[in-house]
């Protein structure tokens, strides 16, 4: 039986972050394995069940026109810290997807930006949505974003064994 992603990131997380260089190692798979939030180049700094903190550097390439991190490299940032979290935080017999995503666009973010989620994970006897909250802050501690994202979450079903 496959593992769930679940249980391929938290092994992942727990055979490499405490390895020197596993952090970064553990991103650069992160970003192979989710390819387009691999774009901000993430690079994860804690992760846990229903926590995550992830580092983006201010490059040109997520840049705007107005010489700022672009609004939707703050929201995909958000939303893989989110993800991170959610995916730790729930048991193998639940599945969850975004259902819904906004953004509130505080200040104009410049410089190394630092993505953070915290919740408690719920229990899950049904489908439900569930709302999470991430912070995107700047080297200077302020809040230059948030990213809130519902998740659908439910129980997966049972798997039938065939003949």
């Amino acid at each position: 039986m496959r593992s769930s992603p679940a249980e391929r990131i938290a092994d992942l997380w727990n055979r490499l972050h405490g390895l020197p260089g596993g952090r970064w190692l553990f991103s650069q798979i992160l970003r192979l394995m989710i390819p387009y939030s691999g774009t901000v180049r993430p690079r994860v700094l804690e992760l846990g069940p229903g926590y995550c903190r992830v580092e983006i550097r201010d490059r040109r390439r997520v840049r705007n026109h107005l010489n700022s991190v672009h609004a939707i490299a703050l929201m995909n940032v958000g939303e893989l810290t989110s993800g991170l979290a959610v995916t730790l935080g729930l048991p193998p017999s639940v599945r969850g997807i975004v259902r819904e995503l906004s953004a509130e666009y505080l200040i104009k973010a410049r410089g190394a930006l630092t993505a953070t989620c915290s919740f408690e994970p719920p229990a899950v006897t049904e489908e439900m949505d569930f709302r999470v909250t991430s912070e995107v802050r700047n080297a200077g501690a302020e809040v230059v974003a948030r990213v809130h994202t519902i998740w659908r979450l439910a129980p997966r079903p049972a798997v039938r064994s065939g003949r």
